[in-house]
This record gives structure tokens, C-alpha cells and sequence, in this order.
């Protein structure tokens, strides 16, 4: 059996120690080297980012060109106060400089454009793909750009909006090792994701009562932003009626009454447009890490494939969402 040391150096062994306990030293191996990509720096990202760059990966890259704001601040625990001054930095310099404090050892640097104008080589860089606030279009096509890559290229999507939450995975094809209840040998289990689009197109009627409104609420506001050209967030209470209006349109395509998705849901996630909540960005970031890990470590059944939160009644559910013809394992 090969030891801690010749898995890992020893300022990792020793830095790491706590961690490799829980997941193994091999776990902690596979973490330092998976290289991250982060498009978007939200509060919940940000939540995120702290949390893997703590767990030890390897690298990590972000992705962010927009001018620092007290707006884009207010949830990001990153921004120091004396960012907020007018510097002209980005808030992709701003976290990575916070970032490379919290563990000097993950390579965190900052890539310069928009992730639209990026090749599809360009992913070849990475093992994963984290996708702050966005709209369902270029998600979509980013995920896409992610499953035609050589290697496995993992995807995720959040964002959180006022008390709610929401989250994303696209594993593709992948094997973790995990203790099935009842034994406790850990076994190789092999698992398969629909891609966004794959799981976008799954008909509304196929679903049970007992599914998230969060789902198709969010689903609404997503085509709603993309029809009237809004950027992501951008939305008050004054679009409730024509949110309401959209949604008996959505409603109809998809053969399913108006009161699947309540009128008093749209209203709070109109109502509270892009404001984040940082106990709700902690949830949700805190969750993605924890996915992000188990992933790369390829330690721990991952989430199956959408997970939303809301802190007003403390309910998280995870929605497992493929097409009816895709097999699972």
C-alpha cells in the first residue's frame, strides 16, 4: 500500500492532515490535482470558491471582467472594504488575490474576456466548470462546449435568489466509491447525467406534485429574461404581470395547468430581483463544494442532477430530472 508521502508532499500531508482521515490520502491526491474553472463571481460562487480552495485543489481560474460594485460586493465576503473605492479592478482580481490567502498552495489565477468568446479547446484546461449567475442560454451552451471535449470536463450551475437557491450538476459518465448500506466495503459505482438541455426538455406532465415549484418558477423566469432581453437578476415586481402572463404561455406548451407553478413564488423571486442572502449563499456553497469534492476525489455518491433550497421553510430537495430513454445506473 502506498503511503501518505508518496501520494502527496509533506506540506500537503501536513496541511491536509485533518481531511485525508475523513476521504483518504488517494481522495486528497486526485483533489490536488483537479484544475477548476469559475465563470461568475456571485456570493454564492464566492462561498464556493473558498470552500474547494480550502479542500486543497489544484488550480483554480476565474472568470469575471465586471467592474467592482457595492452591488456585486454585498453578498461576496471576498471583496475587502478597501476594493469598494473605485480601483478599477475587476472582481476576478479582487477574489483571486483574497483566494491565493486562504491556502497559498492552490494556484488561483485570473482569465481575462468572456466565456462566449472562448473556444471549445479552451475547456481542455479543465476537469470542471462552475457557472455563477447566467443566463439559461449560455449555460446551456457552456455545458454543451463542456460534453464534447476528449476528457471528462464536470459542470455546474448556481445561483441564489433572496431566501431560494438552486443548483446544477452534469457528471456525464462517471465512477465513484461508495458504502452501501447494510456492507461496510466501499464498491465502485457508475452513474450517468443528462446534459442541461437534455434535462430542460423533459415535459413538465411527466413530473409528480411532489416536485420543487422551484423548478419550473426559475425555468419561467429564465425563458422570461432571455425573451425580453433581460440580464439575469434584472427582474422587480413590476414584471409580475408580465411574468404571469408568461407563465400561462409556458404552462400551455407544456400541458400543465396554471397552478403548477404558484403566482405568490413568481412574486418573491420577482420581488427580490439579484439580491443575494449570504446565510442562503453559505447553504448553497457549502453544498457545491461538498459535490465538487466528491467528484474529483471520485469519493461519495454525488447529487443527481438539480438541488433547490428554500430558507424560508429550510427545505432542500434534490430533483432527479433525466429524459424517460436515458438508462440509469
Amino acid at each position: 500500500m502506498e503511503s501518505v508521502s508518496e501520494l502527496l508532499t509533506e506540506q500537503e500531508a501536513a496541511i491536509y492532515d485533518r481531511q485525508i482521515r475523513i476521504w483518504g490520502a488517494d481522495a486528497q491526491r486526485k483533489l490536488s490535482k483537479a484544475r477548476i474553472l469559475v465563470v461568475g463571481i456571485t456570493g454564492v460562487v464566492a462561498e464556493t470558491c473558498k470552500n474547494i480552495v480550502l479542500a486543497g485543489i489544484g488550480s483554480l481560474v476565474l472568470m469575471d471582467d465586471s467592474p467592482m460594485t457595492f452591488e456585486a460586493s454585498a453578498a461576496n465576503f471576498l471583496v475587502p472594504f478597501d476594493e469598494l473605492e473605485g480601483q478599477g479592478n475587476s472582481i476576478a482580481t479582487v477574489c483571486a488575490s483574497s483566494l491565493r490567502d486562504f491556502n497559498p498552495m492552490v494556484q488561483v489565477s485570473v482569465e481575462e474576456g468572456g466565456i462566449s468568446s472562448k473556444p471549445d479547446e479552451f475547456y481542455d484546461r479543465f476537469d470542471a466548470v462552475i457557472m455563477g449567475r447566467s443566463s439559461i442560454t449560455l449555460r446551456t451552451q457552456v455545458n454543451e462546449a463542456c460534453r464534447k471535449r476528449p476528457h471528462r470536463v464536470a459542470f455546474y450551475s448556481v445561483d441564489c435568489r433572496g431566501t431560494c437557491g438552486s443548483l446544477f450538476v452534469d457528471l456525464q459518465r462517471h465512477s465513484f466509491t461508495s458504502k452501501k448500506a447494510g456492507d461496510d466495503k466501499a464498491a465502485q459505482q457508475d452513474i450517468s447525467f443528462p446534459s442541461l438541455q437534455e434535462a430542460l426538455n423533459v415535459p413538465w406532465s411527466s413530473f409528480n406534485k411532489r416536485t420543487s415549484k422551484l423548478l419550473f418558477a426559475l425555468r419561467i423566469i429564465d425563458q422570461f429574461e432571455v425573451g425580453v432581453g433581460r440580464r439575469p437578476g434584472q427582474l422587480s415586481s413590476q414584471d409580475l404581470p408580465d411574468l404571469i402572463s408568461y407563465r400561462g404561455k409556458m404552462c400551455a406548451i407544456q400541458k400543465v395547468p396554471e397552478s403548477f407553478v404558484p403566482e405568490n413564488l413568481l412574486q418573491k423571486l420577482a420581488s427580490v430581483g439579484g439580491t443575494e442572502l449570504p446565510p442562503v449563499c453559505a447553504i448553497i456553497g457549502g453544498i457545491l463544494g461538498q459535490e465538487l469534492i466528491k467528484a474529483m476525489s471520485c469519493k461519495g455518491e454525488p447529487l443527481k442532477n438539480f438541488f433547490f433550497f428554500d430558507a424560508s421553510d429550510g427545505k432542500g430537495i434534490i430533483e432527479c430530472v433525466v429524459p424517460s430513454q436515458m438508462n440509469d445506473h
